[in-house]
């Protein structure tokens, strides 16, 4: 009685670890959704974060509080790219490529949405009701306190 009772809880436990390394590994899909199936790794609470990765090349995208794709990038080794997606993908900038139309509109203080160890993105409601998204390689910061919403 023993053995099967044991067979059996082998069994089930090797099940068990099999759907939890299934569940760890499934890839996260929906880049341009509203409600991607990824998990949402944004700093505010105002936003949604989701980020893809696919080949090497991380992809960010930035969500208003409702659902709406507001814009995002493509990032690998220190290179960003614009994505064409989202309402506000034209006031989209990174370091290779600045939204040049953005210096006559006043804007509120950037909240940083996004941050890991080699990028950082910042999102800013603009006066014309739109938001600009900043998105840059991440720095070091010796003092927390000088470096604002960097950290």
């Amino acid at each position: 009685m023993h053995k099967v009772t044991r067979a059996a809880l082998g069994i089930f436990m090797g099940l068990s670890l099999s759907g939890l390394a299934i569940a760890a590994e499934a890839p996260a899909t929906g880049l341009g959704q509203a409600w991607p199936n990824a998990v949402d790794v944004s700093l505010s609470p105002h936003w949604h974060v989701y980020v893809f990765v696919l080949d090497g090349v991380k992809y960010i995208q930035v969500n208003d509080i409702n659902g709406n794709v507001v814009g995002a990038v493509g990032t690998a080794g220190g290179q960003f790219i614009t994505l064409p997606i989202g309402e506000d993908a034209q006031y989209v900038s990174t370091p290779q490529q600045r939204a040049a139309h953005l210096s006559s509109m006043k804007a509120a203080t950037p909240t940083t949405v996004y941050r890991d160890s080699a990028t950082v993105v910042t999102a800013t409601p603009l006066n014309n009701g739109t938001t600009a998204l900043d998105a840059a390689a991440t720095t070091s910061c010796p003092d927390p306190e000088q470096c604002g919403n960097l950290l």
